[in-house]
């Protein structure tokens, strides 16, 4: 199948025009009207990915966070992004992102059914389509009432990570820990949610990145913080964008990138 017709596909489920201004996603490595047999889908277009999509034989690799962000003035081994182009290149693969188009159409679906949040609606609209609001992440119901720690670790579980950072008040002895039931998630670096979140009156946020400031104004404001981390809250997308992808293209062969924290807890 060409390169070109896989693409057209997947752009009438994530249109181009429902990504953010300032982002850059679409086709940014490769030849439009290339065959492809294999796929490999990735959250970044790392050196490992890049190798992983290299073993794999892989014609075409999809990954959620572009490569490139900006314009660039030149294509040789000098730089880190240079490398990893002259590679795909090199090895005849394909290079698309599908980015904040997709958070805006996937991402936040696939974050209010891991953590299995009701009467749910959007936290930030972004556009109107066919009279439907859509953007970025949800705020909702929990499935039932739990207190921060105990929703802390329901975050760590349905999201399937070995930690999350947990940023609430000081608990004062002998008193009640406040019982959680309203939450707003954002997959990736939500700090720009905690204004939604606050004007939603979410009990807590769950998105990735808060730095320790945004983390204590947030407080202040009577948010508390799960920082889950940002490839804690969207590797998802790695599995999720396999089965769409087998589904629309049977006659392709898919394959998810390796699950690779980048980072380790040492305690």
């Amino acid at each position: 199948m060409r390169c070109d017709d896989i693409l057209k596909k997947i752009e009438e489920e994530y249109p181009l025009n429902c990504a953010e201004e300032w982002d850059n996603p679409g086709l940014l490595v490769g030849r439009r009207n290339r065959e492809v047999r294999r796929i490999l889908v990735a959250l970044d277009a790392t050196e490992d990915t890049i190798r992983e999509a290299i073993d794999a034989e892989a014609d075409l690799l999809i990954t959620h966070h572009p490569l490139l962000f900006h314009s660039i003035r030149e294509v040789n081994d000098d730089t880190f992004i240079g490398r990893r182009i002259l590679t795909l290149i090199e090895h005849e693969i394909s290079y698309y992102a599908v980015h904040t188009n997709f958070d805006v159409l996937g991402m936040a679906h696939i974050n209010e059914k891991q953590l299995d949040l009701q009467d749910t609606h959007v936290l930030e609209m972004t556009r109107e389509i066919d009279g439907i609001v859509e953007g970025i992440g949800r705020v909702g119901f929990l499935p039932e009432p739990m207190t921060l720690t105990d929703l802390a670790e329901y975050v760590r579980s349905r999201m399937g990570l070995e930690a999350v950072r947990c940023y609430g008040p000081e608990q004062k002895e002998g008193a009640e820990e406040t019982v959680i039931s309203r939450v707003a998630v954002c997959g990736g670096s939500g700090k720009s949610m905690i204004d939604p979140a606050v004007e939603e009156k979410a009990q807590v946020l769950i998105t990735g990145d808060i730095d320790y400031h945004s983390a204590i104004d947030a407080l202040a404001q009577g948010l508390c913080i799960i920082d889950a981390g940002h490839y804690g809250t969207e590797y998802a997308f790695i599995s999720y964008m396999k089965k769409k992808l087998e589904k629309l293209f049977p006659e392709l062969i898919v394959t998810g990138a390796r699950i690779r924290q980048p980072y380790q807890v040492i305690s």
